[in-house]
């Protein structure tokens, strides 16, 4: 294999596929970024065996050929490399860089050790608005669980429907849903698990207006899928999917809450950060009580000290008094896609909702995001 190619496109290349690069790993060839010439291009591939990232860089080809090389020792290497194009050629096993007047020789291994990428057909896909495949995942991929107790909600559920496409993701003590249109195309309704590491790579390497094809593995009629693909014109991103049936996330959302409040969320936001200092570091409990015009935060941590606040806001219903977790609470808060936000309550132990208020004038968003409370303890 030999081939010329500007440092920063080599550059380029190795910064999006090293992501996917695991720190430690038994396997040698995981640390290796898989190089393989095409055309005027060259594909550089890495994974970690659950995500897989390929990207197609341009470059002058003299002599086809692929090779594994060290990721991170390539990418250090060329950072500081002269901006002055790089002839890339191997010898056996060895790779070789040649710029200006740095040489340099690493020891690779035999591209038949590196894993076989998944195979899904592109051609059979699916495309996706990318602007809004990227905000379905910003607004909701937050609220994934870190525990490994339930597997099944260490992943986003991505609902891929005719017409409309939804994503959900909770820990069971808080959840986001959204919804969009994604107007017409047959799409035959299917639902998939994802690792939020998969999408967080797609959020990293898909620019906000490139269209995505979306595919997944074609088994036999009513089994299992066990792999997803992403593809824009030169970046692939490969993910294997998390097995299981995911909960009934619709029978947790209340229907019947009537209490309403109506806020803007950067005062909310200000006030429930002020009193998460004095929160427990345990529970991060802070108590809210709703009334007419305004609400009171409180909170009281016996080995650390108090404090109280109050906040002007619409408030509908019978006084309510309830506990929150002010980290959930903040996050939510964040990723809310509007200044002004409406917060609904049925009783102290039930769960609340938040929903983005919009503007006159505007489209609504169907987002929603829910917040179980914690009890109070008086």
């Amino acid at each position: 294999m030999r081939f010329t190619i500007t440092r920063q496109n080599l550059h380029n290349g190795l910064a999006a596929v090293s992501a996917s690069i695991p720190s430690k790993t038994t396997l040698p060839v995981l640390s290796n970024i898989l190089f393989e010439t095409d055309g005027d291009a060259v594909w550089m591939s890495g994974t970690d065996l659950d995500v897989s990232v390929r990207v197609k860089v341009p470059a002058e080809i003299e002599e086809a050929g692929s090779l594994t090389a060290p990721g991170k020792k390539m990418q250090e290497i060329t950072r500081e490399l002269p901006d002055e194009p790089v002839e890339v050629s191997t010898r056996g096993d060895q790779i070789e860089l040649a710029c200006g007047r740095s040489r340099f020789k690493l020891n690779g291994l035999p591209a038949e050790e590196f894993p076989t990428l998944p195979q899904v057909e592109f051609g059979q896909g699916v495309q996706i608005d990318g602007a809004d495949f990227q905000r379905l995942i910003h607004h909701t991929s937050f609220a994934v669980s870190t525990e490994e107790s339930r597997p099944i909600l260490n992943g986003v559920l991505w609902e891929l429907r005719e017409g409309s496409m939804r994503m959900v993701a909770t820990n069971g003590h808080r959840l986001a849903r959204m919804g969009l249109e994604t107007g017409p195309g047959a799409v035959t309704p299917t639902d998939f698990i994802v690792p939020p590491a998969a999408l967080a790579q797609v959020q990293r390497l898909f620019k906000d207006g490139d269209p995505i094809t979306v595919a997944w593995d074609q088994g036999a009629e009513g089994s299992k899928k066990n792999h997803l693909g992403f593809s824009s014109e030169n970046t692939q991103v490969y993910t294997r999917l998390i097995e299981g049936t995911y909960p009934n996330y619709e029978q947790v959302i209340p229907k019947d809450n009537d209490r309403f409040a109506t806020v803007d969320k950067k005062a909310l936001e200000r006030a429930v950060r002020r009193m998460a200092v004095v929160a427990s570091d345990q529970t991060h409990r802070i108590r809210m009580t709703f009334e007419e015009d305004r609400v009171h935060l409180n909170v009281l941590t016996p080995d650390l000290g108090e404090g109280a606040d109050e906040l002007e806001l619409s408030y509908e219903g019978e006084t309510l008094e309830i506990g929150f977790n002010a980290t959930y609470l903040l996050e939510v808060l964040r990723y809310m896609p509007t200044d002004d936000v409406r917060l609904t309550f049925k009783a102290p132990e039930r769960a609340a909702t938040l929903e983005p208020v919009v503007a006159d004038g505007e489209d609504e968003l169907d987002y929603l995001a829910l917040v179980m409370p914690l009890r109070l303890l008086d």
